[in-house]
């Protein structure tokens, strides 16, 4: 146990870092959204293209491994979704719910962790888990917002500008970058490695204080918190073990494999669902708090998985 403790206290203690520092304001109230523009357009996308770079292709299209992380995200995200419309929310507002209890946090909390429990291994498989999140299942959510917002339904537009936005997006564009560079067996220059290296390097501690940040901004209370606790209680619990019985019974992946299948799926919920909340405008203090609640309570739930896979048997 004291080892599992070892892994999980250095991720949390960078969350809690940026948490003290927004607190005491020794940090200002946009240093959040300041240093997640470093992540998300330098230092990730720089992490991701020095990881698909040197790996070869057998690594980056194991196709077990996404389809046991994608039908996992997705069932969760379409059970939710359904659940909501039945409910009677509206379709933009349903597909943030979905989103903000399917959206595993694979770029801020992903990285480190697979790094400290399965070492450089574990690297290519959060690359593969983190491109699904964001190319698939962000841009899935996305057109389902805009076709609830929208007035005017245009498929060619409709598809023209989410093509655009990936294109333009470079978590996006990175790996596809790397992954055509290891395809095509060129050999980068040592100083462009180094210089991917050194950027890549800042992802995870810059990504975790951030999300500290972001979770020390006071927010109003709402009465959203019994919404919150399903999701998280989906994101945690439910989802996990969904890829817990995908990766053993139907795709039979190798245990090392496995696990860290298992363990991307069992991170709480990131900041993409707030993001987009906020940005269409709709109403975002359910996916707030089921960020705050889901990435409080991963520290019990990844402490018991992370306990589980190193027992032996295990």
């Amino acid at each position: 146990m004291l080892s599992t403790l070892g892994i999980l206290l250095p991720v949390f203690a960078l969350i809690f870092a940026g948490f003290v520092c927004r607190r005491r304001a020794l940090l200002g109230p946009t240093a959040a959204s300041e240093l997640n523009r470093f992540v998300v357009r330098l230092a990730l996308p720089a992490l991701l293209f020095d990881i698909t770079a040197h790996s070869d292709w057998a690594q980056l299209t194991n196709p077990a491994l996404v389809a046991t992380f994608s039908v996992s995200c997705t069932a969760v995200f379409a059970i939710v979704l359904a659940a909501r419309l039945m409910a009677g929310r509206q379709l933009a507002d349903a597909s943030v719910d979905a989103i903000a209890a399917s959206y595993p946090n694979t770029g801020y909390l992903g990285f480190p962790l697979v790094l400290l429990a399965f070492g450089h291994a574990g690297l290519a498989p959060t690359t593969i888990a983190t491109v699904i999140v964001t190319c698939v299942l962000f841009t899935f959510a996305i057109v389902l917002i805009e076709i609830g917002v929208q007035n005017e339904r245009a498929p060619r537009k409709l598809a023209a500008k989410v093509a655009w936005s990936l294109v333009k997006n470079p978590l996006t564009m990175a790996p596809v970058v790397g992954a055509l560079v290891s395809g095509a067996a060129i050999a980068l220059p040592p100083g462009l490695t180094a210089f991917t290296k050194l950027l890549g390097g800042a992802a995870s501690p810059c990504a975790l204080v951030s999300l500290g940040l972001f979770l020390a901004e006071p927010r109003p209370a709402t009465g959203a918190t019994r919404s919150a606790l399903v999701f998280t209680g989906v994101k945690l619990l439910v989802q996990p073990m969904l890829a817990w019985w995908l990766a053993v019974h139907v795709f039979a992946l190798a245990t090392p494999l496995a696990d860290v299948a298992v363990l991307l799926a069992a991170l709480p919920t990131g900041t993409g669902p707030y993001m987009l909340a906020e940005f269409y405008r709709r109403e975002a203090a359910v996916t707030a708090q089921t960020i705050l609640l889901s990435t409080m309570g991963s520290l019990v739930s990844l402490s018991l998985l992370l306990y589980w896979m190193r027992a032996p048997g295990g």
